[in-house]
């Protein structure tokens, strides 16, 4: 206790200018966290004023984040009296580690900026990446969040983002709906070709522009397939293509059509017994 305390005594100065120094190291990086909140809400209005897609706000907001924090650090260290120049040179050989332990991170950031630059989709749209369907909330700087249509959150790794096919449906104003009606054999071609367009053209969320098509698809093993294509807008496409199902089955019903199913004739032969 005598010599802790001689070492108080003797030192004190040099104690009382280091806890200062460490106050105001823990000011600064308490002010850096504050600041970079700022910055990055300053960033989101400005961004937002521009028309910036949301999603790409958020990747600059978190990017911008992350810098100044970076900054915020070295600044409290050099306030400690370490050698920046060092740390910096740590920090570098550090990096270059780390660089090489997490080259999937480092791919999931370049990633990142990639879709922020080429931007292949925007917040809200409906897309199909990585072997997830859903539509886009956020770009994150490594990862971009995704709901699926029965609302789960899914977290996508930018870097398997890019690294497939991207198909985005919501990327056009208007889409195609594919759908294929059998009929029996026996039925009548044109009664039904007609009652086939009948149903698009009464139906008010059907464009007239591009047309709608109705051929004959193919002679398949227990029906006659037409092919229904109509156009709609983007917006409309699934509740249009489930009311058509709905109201092109009534009406083949009510015109005494039949859609037939898969079925299979079994023959039975009966041998005579021989004495």
């Amino acid at each position: 206790m005598d010599f802790l305390k001689n070492f108080v005594i003797n030192n004190q100065a040099i104690i009382e200018d280091y806890s200062l120094r460490v106050l105001v190291s823990f000011f600064i990086i308490w002010l850096g966290f504050k600041l970079s909140r700022l910055v990055a809400k300053w960033i989101g209005r400005l961004l937002a004023r521009k028309s910036i897609d949301a999603a790409i706000s958020a990747f600059v907001q978190s990017l911008a984040r992350i810098l100044i924090l970076i900054a915020i650090i070295i600044a409290a260290l050099s306030h400690l009296g370490i050698e920046t120049t060092t740390f910096v040179t740590i920090i570098g050989a550090a990096g270059l580690a780390i660089a090489l332990a997490l080259q999937g991170s480092l791919s999931n950031f370049a990633s990142g900026i990639l879709i922020a630059g080429f931007r292949p989709f925007k917040a809200g749209d409906y897309v199909e990446a990585a072997g997830v369907a859903g539509v886009v909330k956020e770009i994150q700087i490594f990862s971009t969040v995704m709901t699926t249509p029965d609302n789960k959150r899914v977290v996508v790794p930018n870097a398997q983002v890019t690294g497939g096919a991207i198909t985005n449906y919501s990327a056009n104003p208007t889409r195609r709906i594919d759908l294929v009606v059998g009929v029996a054999y026996n039925a009548d071609l044109k009664q039904c070709e007609s009652l086939l367009k009948d149903i698009l053209d009464s139906h008010p969320l059907i464009l007239k522009d591009p047309a709608y098509t109705i051929g004959l698809l193919e002679l398949a093993d227990s029906s006659v397939n037409f092919a229904v294509r109509p156009w709609v807008k983007t917006e409309d496409f699934w509740a249009v293509k489930f009311e058509l199902n709905k109201t092109i089955k009534e009406a083949l019903d009510n015109a005494g059509i039949g859609i037939p199913f898969p079925q299979m004739d079994i023959h039975l032969h009966q041998q005579s017994k021989k004495g």
